[in-house]
């Protein structure tokens, strides 16, 4: 016997009707009729709210307005298909028309990680760009054990330049390099005492260079990474206000806003420094590195989010049904 889920609502004729008319098909085709109020679920009223009544059944589902002769055709082709896999189906076949038969600890996780997602990528987000900030803390109040165990895990994913990290409770909030020329602000050579004419040097050095009580204490990210974690964490913010309702960027602005910049900023001073030497010498800004880091943040969260957000809409509507099927088959 086939099952067939009927998204209906209270006060609905063309519900009531269509229940009726599935009631009066069980001679030519029998099946088990679980009836659903979308209005129970909010997944449920999102997915169907405007389109009941919504019948399913197996693979096919047919939204309003449809016939008693359209639902004998979709009963009969699921009827049909459904003897076809139990033919050849065999032990799979029944195993999976078991789980469908009850809510698992499974279900109940993804049902649980489709609703709160972004909420625990958020905070995956705020610890992963939070815990830099806390090396500098930890360096300030002498506890530098912790702190370079910080310092040295970020490490892995970061090159940590100290030229191209901010830092905390020192006398600037950034030092760039000479080649930079920021007004106001002192060079990473003048700062340190580390000379910026030998590349390869100065780079080992700034990388392990953490900081000082007078200069302060780098931050374990540097300033492009913080950017775009921070940006990540705006989008999801203002894509929450709106109600997870912003639609996915296209790719071709992705591209444009979100990967051209960063790419030129990023490629043009990799290939204009030592080991390559390919373009003549450049270094980007602190303020560049905030901007081109902060738009592929934004633009990439804002491509990739509102698509994360249509899968884990679909799974939230498949388990609350299920979910509702279940607790009516276990009431009746």
């Amino acid at each position: 016997m086939i099952n067939v889920i009927l998204y209906s609502r209270v006060d609905c004729h063309l519900c009531e009707q269509a229940e009726a008319d599935l009631k009066s098909l069980q001679g030519d085709h029998p099946h088990n009729l679980v009836v659903i109020d979308v209005d129970s679920n909010p997944e449920l009223r999102k997915a169907y709210g405007l389109e009941v009544p919504v019948v399913e059944v197996g693979p096919y589902k047919l939204k309003a307005p449809f016939d008693r002769q359209e639902l004998g055709m979709t009963l009969g082709a699921a009827a049909d298909r459904k003897q076809q896999i139990e033919t050849y189906g065999g032990e799979v076949y029944q195993y999976n028309q078991a789980v469908a038969q009850r809510w698992t600890r499974s279900d109940g996780f993804s049902y649980w990680f489709a609703r709160h997602y972004l909420a625990i990528f958020s905070l995956i987000l705020i610890l992963y760009a939070g815990i830099p900030f806390l090396a500098p803390v930890l360096m300030k109040i002498g506890a530098t054990g912790p702190a370079n165990v910080i310092y040295r895990g970020y490490g892995i994913v970061c090159h940590q330049l100290a030229y191209r990290s901010f830092f905390l409770f020192g006398e600037q909030v950034a030092y760039p390099r000479s080649a930079v020329g920021v007004p106001g602000l002192l060079t990473w050579g003048e700062a340190s005492g580390i000379s910026e004419d030998n590349q390869a040097q100065s780079l080992v050095q700034a990388r392990q260079f953490v900081g000082s009580d007078l200069l302060g204490f780098k931050v374990a990210l540097c300033q492009r990474d913080l950017a775009i974690y921070l940006s990540i964490l705006l989008f999801i913010f203002l894509f929450s206000l709106t109600r997870r309702r912003l639609s996915s960027l296209h790719w071709l602005v992705w591209i444009i806003l979100g990967l051209v910049p960063v790419g030129i900023d990023g490629l043009s001073q990799l290939l204009s420094q030592s080991p390559f030497n390919f373009l003549p010498f450049r270094e980007s800004t602190p303020v560049l590195r905030l901007i081109t880091g902060g738009l592929f943040g934004f633009m990439t969260a804002w491509f990739g989010i509102p698509m994360v957000e249509e899968t884990m809409s679909e799974a939230n509507r498949i388990l609350a049904a299920k979910r509702l099927r279940v607790s009516n088959s276990e009431v009746q």
